[in-house]
């Protein structure tokens, strides 16, 4: 195995039943509209472990959960992963259809996942903390 090949692997994820559920219709009602934003939502999804949602290890990033991360490097920010309606970066809420929203989901503490954007740009992302509920930090 390659050293980018190693790089590039990404991380296990796991989803609640009911956020997996809910999410695969988000992406397929998007399809048309913005097909870069499904796909990479769906390809999140596929790979995704699905649990019962009684079973998710606390500390996953869900829907509605509250983050702390790094990207690529810079000083940490601190969101809560929401839908898209629900979405105002001002506020501190993150839309899962963004790619750092998309790449946030199913992660834990500790898990980092590397994807390249739509510039062709190597991005890396962090995460620090799960469960996170003082979003008067946000950044």
């Amino acid at each position: 195995m390659t050293t980018a090949t190693r790089r590039r692997r990404l991380p296990a994820i796991t989803l609640a039943r009911s956020d997996h559920e809910r999410l695969a219709n988000l992406a397929d009602a998007l399809a048309d509209r913005d097909p870069a934003a499904a796909d990479q939502l769906a390809a999140e999804l596929e790979r995704a472990r699905v649990v019962a949602d009684d079973r998710l290890a606390q500390g996953t990033v869900r829907m509605g959960a509250a983050v702390r991360f790094s990207l690529d490097g810079a000083e940490p920010r601190t969101v809560r992963l929401v839908y898209p309606g629900e979405a105002d970066i001002e506020q501190g809420r993150i839309s899962v259809l963004t790619p750092v929203g998309a790449a946030l989901i199913g992660l834990t503490a500790g898990q980092s996942i590397e994807w390249t954007d739509r510039d062709g740009k190597s991005r890396r992302l962090s995460v620090l903390e799960v469960g996170v509920e003082d979003l008067a930090m946000v950044s």
